[in-house]
């Protein structure tokens, strides 16, 4: 059973900037990708960022050009920049580990909260 640790969510006024890191207990599979989705009690849980083994990466429309996503390297944390933040980026953000940069695997994160607000 894949474990997934997060930190570094918490409070945050708009334009500032956050890191949200997460590392795996275990990878399995010679192909895997890590990523963050985010979820508010309004909406569904939609994709943030994700980052495979071999470079490849997606950005949500709302990411691309303010996060940067890195990692996974041996240490099997990734690492998201967050920067410019918006009040709309409130949410819970989740930490998963899968086999495609176009649905999440199957393991989750506790995730950590994020709240932008002035």
């Amino acid at each position: 059973q894949v474990q997934l640790v997060e930190s570094g969510g918490g409070p945050v006024q708009p334009g500032g900037s956050l890191r949200l890191s997460c590392t795996a207990s275990e990878i399995t599979g010679r192909l895997y990708v890590m990523g963050w989705y985010r979820q508010t009690p309004e909406n569904q849980r939609e994709l943030v960022a994700v980052i495979s083994n071999v470079g490849s990466r997606r950005y949500s429309d709302f990411a691309r050009g303010r996060f940067t996503i890195s990692g996974p390297g041996a240490n099997k944390t990734v690492t998201l920049e967050m920067n410019h933040l918006k009040i709309e980026d409130t949410a819970m953000y989740y930490c998963n580990i899968g086999g495609s940069v176009w649905s999440p695997g199957d393991y989750w994160g506790q995730g950590t909260q994020v709240t932008v607000s002035s």
